[in-house]
């Protein structure tokens, strides 16, 4: 068992460079260490005598998982998509507001500082694709790469996954559609791009805020504001078709930016745009709601009240054609604003991605027969 680090947060207050504060009890655990004091004060004492503190924040562990498969497929129908990938569990971005942080509780591990912490990356995921493509049954269908987790997270940049993973879709000439908050996905242009040409690659770029400062707090790891509306313009000059998605679009703390984030990516070559409302399942409440009481004291019952007013009185609904949107008369104004601002900065639709090319990949262990008579 390990300290849930709420005496730190309450003495401390938030980790720098980490979005929860605490390792948040996940719903399956049967037990939880917290630190106690023991009388002489040891039990919250985090500082020498200068006051600067002695805990370190906790560093970023990442464990190589083999994975048993690498697509998942769902049928629901307010997804734009029917298959995704996951290269990693847990996000390194830390953002606060990540719906998939409750995921981490299957592993035994908190959604709160483990979920930004506790990583693991499938090492596998490049074979299992390959295999997978290569079955006669499969039938070809758009791949969504990195909706759970993000695909270009910082560890990316040396595991190079993701990358591994578009090396096998490009072969195959297999439709994708990446979805990322990082500038890291430009590492990747040389796949990219040639697939866009082709009609088998979209980019997705997620855009929370345009305050610098509140994305620091939102989502500490993740690129910067104005780096995004970069990269979104670096793949629009490199022919890739590009959307902005304003996610998630957080009630009294981000919703008045949603105008402004639209017309600077559409400016910046965005061809598409979508929005999500704030999601809150399982642990992620109580996520949230301790990054609310360190960060925005002061319109804490604000927001929440406004959340429950979209949730039907609860912290969430997790209701099929609710969940992404919300309902009631301030989700309908957020929808109305979302649709008058998309109009008027002229966004389009997105093209469609291209199955008719795809061609199985040759199956690693193929062969060598097999293979010859296939070239």
């Amino acid at each position: 068992m390990r300290d849930d680090g709420k005496a730190r947060l309450a003495a401390l207050g938030p980790l720098k460079g980490r979005g929860a504060g605490s390792r948040v009890a996940g719903r399956f655990e049967k037990r939880v260490a917290s630190r106690e004091d023991d009388g002489w004060g040891s039990g919250h004492d985090f500082s020498d005598a200068t006051g600067e503190s002695l805990e370190p924040g906790p560093a970023t562990v990442v464990t190589a998982e083999r994975a048993r498969s690498i697509i998942s497929r769902n049928d629901s129908p307010d997804l734009g998509f029917s298959q995704s990938i996951n290269p990693y569990r847990g996000c390194e971005h830390g953002c606060v507001y990540c719906y998939a942080r409750p995921s981490h509780a299957y592993l035994d591990l908190s959604p709160g500082l483990d979920f930004e912490t506790r990583l693991f990356a499938k090492t596998n995921a490049a074979g299992l694709l390959r295999a997978e493509l290569a079955r006669p049954r499969y039938r070809c269908s758009p791949i969504a790469l990195g909706v759970n987790t993000d695909a270009y997270q910082p560890i990316e940049r040396r595991e190079r996954i993701t990358r591994q993973l578009l090396e096998v879709l490009a072969e195959a000439r297999h439709p994708v559609r990446l979805i990322t908050k990082n500038a890291l996905v430009l590492r990747d242009l040389d796949l990219i791009a040639p697939m866009a040409a082709q009609g088998l690659a979209q980019v997705s770029v997620s855009v929370t805020t345009l305050d610098n400062r509140l994305s620091a707090r939102l989502e500490p790891r993740a690129s910067a504001p104005h780096t995004r509306l970069k990269t979104i313009a670096a793949l629009h000059e490199a022919g890739v078709p590009v959307s902005v998605m304003v996610a998630p679009v957080i009630p009294a703390i981000t919703d008045g930016e949603m105008e402004s984030i639209l017309a600077a990516a559409r400016e910046a070559g965005a061809c598409d745009a979508a929005w999500v409302l704030l999601r809150l399942p399982h642990e992620l409440k109580e996520v949230w709601r301790e990054w609310l009481a360190q960060h925005y004291p002061d319109r804490a019952a604000r927001v929440m009240s406004l959340v429950a007013q979209m949730r039907g009185g609860q912290d969430y609904d997790s209701g099929f054609g609710t969940r992404m949107r919300g309902e009631g008369p301030f989700a309908q104004l957020l929808a109305a604003r979302f649709a008058t601002a998309r109009r008027r900065f002229g966004y389009a639709r997105m093209p469609e991605l291209d199955c008719s090319r795809f061609v199985p990949p040759q199956a690693a262990d193929a062969p060598a027969q097999g293979r010859l008579f296939q070239d």
